[in-house]
């Protein structure tokens, strides 16, 4: 180790890159705040102990590649350096730095200065950004080199260096999972730069500056063995944000390139799986950063590519990472040598150039019986070609792992496809995403094939799930294992259906003397037993949104003109409902008392928690909205200020619509609604009730049957 040395000293005549190997950059807010909070909180006098800087130097035959940092190392005498632990600390720096030159240029003193009259204390803008952040090449001012970058190759070099650093005429920037990192971490040094600007003056912007380029001190430590990077990387960069696995099976992977021998691997053959190994993390960064809103999480991908590529076990915990980087992925692999003879004279010529070969004793190549040649070649258990194919399908498999999550306006899909993936978003597709994933890998799978399987992946969640209350994990180890089966073309579309098929046998029987099948709603029945004695009944079923949404869409497709949105259907604000009791939880309107007098309490209690009496709205109310009479909620209400403060079922979606036909609201509407809602929910799923008596079982109903209580008077 070197004595302690501040940033000001490490940004000293040396440039700096992040490796292909690296990760990109991982810090979220929660690092940054306790960054920021180091750098306020720490007295002008002190010192504080940021950790270890491991740097690699870059050798010539690299760096000389380097259009834009070339001249700096060769005229000034720079020294270029990769850096293999503290690029996240080193990246946070950077980046406040910039964060805060645009703050010194945007104070209304300086707006028509130039970079060189602008001052922080006794540091000019011009002389802080060529110190830490970018220098122009003389005379002609065209090149400009950035002290601290990525290698050109990676997608957050581009990003960095236009994004961040402002560098005009950027074209298109591909973004990532890591440049979304980047951007927040610019965004909140600014924001907190300005408030403590507005709030404590420039004098302590400049004592911020201080404390960050000379206060903060390194344990700077210069690797000098290739070997030891690999191994560092892996090590080291646990310290900090621990690495995903991801970022782990990365930097192996390129580690694994430079074991194998010249025999095997020659130099071309290595730097074109090595850049096949970053273009491929490029594309899975890519995907799983795209939507800016809801980035994906890289090791869920890298579990379900497991899943789909090599195997499933019912271990627990990290069995898959294990398994990549402890027994595929190893050096162990590479050195472990398996014999393989070639027989065939083509075979012979065209390895017996660079391959080792045994002969026998006399020297001679070892022959068979009819006296052609025989040659025994050793090679890597693990061969270079493996590593290739798969990390080729980790890239192919990122671009549909990102579709899976992201179907609706997706040019990928078809409209159908799209519309059915959506559909298991919306019911919960628990297991079930590797297998559509590696649909859309097989050359042998058309969409036609895939729209079946995703029908029938979708009515086995609703009838096996949210009907008929199988535990979560059920048959999960069957169906990862299809996945693989399904991209090694060892298994069907149609086998697959079939065993969805058969894994539902346990939700139907079949009554003596009888051909039909129906459904047997005992699991169900008993669950919304348990949701009625703890409150709420079918409200609280967790395929309740799931069928009401799917029966609005139904009658969207008959008459057009969609008006539920499925994010706020779902949405459960504390003060809204995007669910309606029709009839009430509290019906102290006088409306209610007559509609539903001469019944029990725990009669009421079933009538207000049954499925006929839901009704999902177009747009969330105020629950305190919900009690109005059901005359009242047909119509929009208005305050005194003639504003209205809720919509209609007259106005609403095509259930409001169907709801407010009613002329009534009572018992029989609740009854016949409910019907009406598993009369569709047979059609829908392709099941059938044994009769209207098993019908009013489910609905908790049966007493008004019993009890004759209610007249015909519903109208529609």
């Amino acid at each position: 180790m070197n004595e302690l040395e501040s940033l000001k000293s490490i940004f000293k005549d040396r440039i700096f890159k992040i490796p292909d190997y690296q990760r990109g950059y991982a810090w979220s807010t929660k690092q940054l705040k306790d960054f920021w909070e180091d750098v306020i909180n720490l007295p002008i006098d002190r010192y504080h102990y940021t950790g270890v800087l491991s740097l690699k130097k870059v050798e010539k035959h690299i760096w000389s590649q380097w259009n834009d940092e070339r001249w700096l190392i060769e005229d000034r005498g720079y020294k270029p350096f990769h850096i293999v632990d503290g690029q996240q600390r080193l990246t946070t720096f950077v980046v406040f730095i910039q964060a805060l030159t645009e703050i010194l240029r945007d104070i209304v003193e300086n707006e028509d200065k130039e970079d060189d009259e602008i001052y922080l204390g006794s540091f000019s803008l011009k002389s802080i950004k060529e110190e830490y952040l970018m220098i122009e090449k003389p005379p002609q001012f065209i090149i400009k080199t950035y002290k601290f970058s990525y290698e050109v190759d990676n997608p957050s070099f581009k990003f960095l260096k236009h994004k961040i650093f402002e560098e005009p005429n950027s074209g298109t920037i591909q973004e990532t999972f890591y440049t979304l990192n980047l951007e927040n971490s610019k965004n909140f040094f600014k924001e907190n730069l300005l408030n403590f600007y507005e709030k404590n003056g420039l004098k302590e912007i400049e004592q911020l500056f201080k404390k960050l380029t000379q206060n903060l001190k390194f344990n700077v430590y210069e690797i000098s063995d290739d070997f030891d990077v690999f191994v560092a990387f892996e090590t080291m960069n646990n310290r900090g944000k621990k690495l995903s696995n991801l970022e782990l099976l990365k930097n192996r992977l390129i580690y694994l390139t430079t074991l194998y021998d010249e025999n095997e691997l020659k130099n071309d053959e290595r730097n074109s799986l090595r850049e096949k190994i970053n273009d491929s993390w490029k594309e899975i960064y890519f995907q799983l950063g795209r939507n800016k809103q809801n980035p994906l999480n890289d090791d869920d991908f890298l579990v379900a590519h497991w899943i789909m590529y090599f195997q499933y076990t019912r271990e627990k915990g990290d069995d898959y990472i294990r398994f990549l980087l402890e027994e595929k992925f190893t050096p162990q692999n590479i050195y472990a040598k398996t014999e393989i003879k070639l027989n065939s004279i083509q075979e012979v010529q065209e390895i017996k150039e660079f391959e080792e070969f045994d002969n026998d004793d006399d020297g001679n190549s070892n022959g068979n019986s009819n006296g052609d040649e025989k040659l025994i070649v050793f090679r890597s258990k693990l061969s270079p070609k493996e590593i290739e194919e798969y990390v080729n399908s980790l890239k192919s498999a990122a671009v549909h792992w990102y579709n899976t999550f992201n179907p609706i306006n997706n040019s990928d899909l078809t409209s159908l496809e799209s519309r059915l993936i959506d559909r298991l978003n919306r019911i919960g597709i628990i297991y079930f995403r590797p297998l559509v994933t590696v649909s859309f890998l097989s050359p042998y799978i058309n969409s036609d094939d895939r729209i079946k399987l995703f029908i029938a992946i979708e009515r086995f969640i609703f009838i096996t799930f949210r009907l008929s209350r199988a535990f979560s994990t059920y048959r999960n180890s069957e169906f990862y294992r299809a996945a693989k089966q399904l991209r090694n073309d060892e298994i069907s579309i149609d086998d697959i259906i079939e065993n969805l098929e058969d894994r539902m046998d346990y939700c139907f029987n079949m009554p003596e003397n009888s051909k039909e099948r129906f459904f047997d709603h005992t699991y169900f029945q008993k669950f919304i037993e348990k949701k009625f004695k703890n409150g709420g009944g079918f409200y609280n079923w967790n395929g309740l949104r799931y069928l009401l949404y799917e029966y609005e869409m139904d009658k969207v497709q008959q008459r057009g003109s969609q008006k539920i949105d499925w994010k706020l259907f779902v949405k459960g604000d504390k003060d809204k409902v995007s669910i309606e009791h029709i009839y009430p939880q509290t019906p102290d309107n006088d409306y209610w008392l007559d509609q539903f007098k001469g019944y029990t309490k725990n009669e009421l209690n079933f009538l207000q928690g049954s499925l006929g009496n839901l009704l999902p709205l177009s747009q969330s109310i105020n629950s305190s909205l919900q009690n109005d009479s059901f005359p009242d909620k047909k119509r929009p209400k208005y305050n005194e200020k003639n504003e209205r403060i809720r919509q209609g079922f007259l106005d609403g979606s095509h259930s409001e619509i169907e709801v407010a036909n009613y002329e009534v609201w009572n018992p029989k509407s609740i009854l016949d609604r409910g019907h009406k809602l598993l009369n569709f929910l047979e059609k829908r799923w392709n099941l059938k009730f044994k009769n209207d008596d098993s019908k009013n079982e489910l609905l908790f109903l049966v007493f008004m049957e019993e009890n004759n209580k209610i007249e015909d008077n519903v109208i529609e």
